[in-house]
């Protein structure tokens, strides 16, 4: 039993291990590209159209959230405990995210007001509800392949094709089309992840022969997800709330440079949605086996590994956090407040982000009863603060880095009481934090605060790998153990 059993454990870490070194490069990937994507959209098209595009964006993502019921984590459950042949299952998924985002589709383009609340919908904007269809259906293709541990398919599609296309297309439709190119490019890039996640399902899956849709399956499908589905559109919301506030009190400028911040900040946010998939499936099996304290070890390992490396890149990019908005352009150096809180409530964010992981297969209800309190928080402190900044007459940007700052409270509350849940529900610890992260965060700091000294150019062409470097070291040297430097090692001819 010790040898079949911690057999088992090594395969796990270093299938989370492979997952996560897949992703760190896709994460790397997706920077490289959604960069780009924001100096065109922030130089060419301004803070005003940004602003409008953002909450229509916000809009359209959020039906598409619901549309996939639940399926981005549920599909590895509903793989794991069937007898039915895979394919099929996910074929059924895939028609249930259908339906569900043919009702959002429709919902959005007789209302157009939804999204766009403080302007009329052209003729291209009504036609922006059809990309739902996309999203929903790349999503659920993608956790498909996770389930099988292929999460090169995802890096592909989300780090590379989806960010390329629409930095690429929004520069070309500016010169053809400005007031419709970043609607268009959005589109575009949309679509492109939906062609590159569907390919490779079929390749790995094969054609559901034989399966025929079954009416009250589907609906016991969609029933059985909706708590998981409502934990995802509130954890995604969670994310989104503070742009649907702002864009209440907050002219569509000041919104647009809150997206940029939003969009700088929610890099590092990829580091740990690229785990989900990988560490869902592995959770899955292990409450099949009712191995209860690996799972909270897998927690605890993945927690860490995010944790670690949200805090770098969080310091890389907001330690020279005016050079990164300047970039931008100019007029968006005002974001760096709000750059900063966003990227700090990015970091107190991964402890709930992965005991969610567990949460949704073993405490769902109570899982989703945090979730709501946690958006109820965020809600109410990102309101009280706009109001009290408002009313001392503060300039209109400290609007936008008051919802930062509800966020990271917000995130931070959720942290504390989902971890605690989890270490009671498996009689064991789930705890990521390590005190190496103070030293390494500390010794970096140091480093940073020495480039922002030098000229803008030279402190973000070296001070961000300068941080980044001695970060890394400290972290290597004194946080990481054997099991910790299993995300490093690479493993020829292995199958697993």
């Amino acid at each position: 039993m010790p040898d079949g059993g911690a057999e088992a454990q090594s395969g796990d870490i270093q299938a989370l291990a492979k997952g996560g070194r897949t992703n760190f490069l896709g994460f790397l990937l997706r920077l490289a590209a959604r960069l780009p994507f924001l100096f065109i959209a922030g130089r060419l098209y301004g803070a005003e159209a940004l602003g409008r595009f953002a909450y229509a964006v916000l809009v359209v993502e959020f039906a598409a959230q619901i549309a996939t019921l639940g399926l981005k984590r549920g599909l590895a459950a509903q793989l794991a405990r069937t007898s039915r042949p895979h394919a099929q299952v996910v074929a059924d998924g895939l028609l249930v995210s259908f339906i569900a985002s043919a009702l959002a589709a429709t919902l959005l383009m007789l209302v157009p007001e939804i999204m766009f609340p403080n302007s009329t919908a052209g003729e291209v904007d009504r036609l922006l509800p059809l990309v739902i269809f996309a999203v929903a259906g790349s999503d659920v293709a993608l956790a498909a392949l996770a389930y099988r541990f292929d999460i090169a398919a995802t890096v592909r599609a989300r780090s590379i094709i989806e960010p390329w296309t629409i930095s690429i297309t929004a520069w070309i439709f500016y010169y053809l089309t400005p007031d419709d190119g970043l609607i268009l490019s959005y589109i575009a890039s949309m679509v492109a992840a939906f062609i590159a996640s569907i390919i490779p399902m079929l390749r790995n899956y094969g054609l559901p022969m034989g399966w025929q849709p079954r009416p009250l399956k589907l609906a016991n499908m969609a029933r059985r997800n909706a708590p998981l589905a409502a934990a995802d559109a509130i954890e995604w919301g969670s994310r989104r709330l503070d742009l649907a506030v702002l864009g209440l009190f907050a002219s569509p400028a000041v919104v647009g440079i809150y997206y940029i911040a939003q969009q700088v900040a929610s890099l590092p946010q990829k580091l740990k949605t690229s785990f989900d998939p990988i560490l869902g499936p592995v959770i899955a099996r292990n409450l099949q086996s009712g191995k209860m304290a690996e799972i909270a070890r897998q927690v605890s390992q993945v927690g860490f590994w995010i944790i670690a490396a949200q805090l770098g890149v969080a310091l890389a990019l907001g330690i020279p956090g005016e050079g990164v908005m300047g970039l931008v352009g100019p007029n968006f150096v005002g974001g760096t407040g709000a750059l900063a809180f966003l990227l700090a409530a990015e970091v107190v964010a991964a402890t709930a982000a992965v005991s969610e992981a567990a949460l949704v297969y073993i405490a769902r209800h109570r899982n989703l009863m945090i979730s709501l309190a946690m958006l109820a928080l965020q809600g109410g402190l990102s309101v009280a603060l706009i109001l009290t900044a408002q009313a001392m007459g503060l300039p209109p940007l400290f609007q936008a880095a008051s919802v930062a700052l509800a966020l990271a409270l917000a995130l931070g509350f959720a942290s504390i009481v989902k971890a605690r849940l989890l270490s009671k529900l498996l009689g064991a610890p789930v705890n990521g934090w390590r005190w190496a992260l103070v030293w390494a965060a500390a010794a970096a700091t140091a480093v940073g605060w020495g480039f922002t000294k030098l000229p803008e150019w030279a402190e973000l062409a070296f001070g961000i790998p300068a941080i980044l470097g001695v970060y890394g070291w400290v972290i290597w040297q004194r946080g990481f153990g054997p099991e910790d430097r299993e995300l490093f090692r690479t493993r020829k001819g292995s199958a697993e």
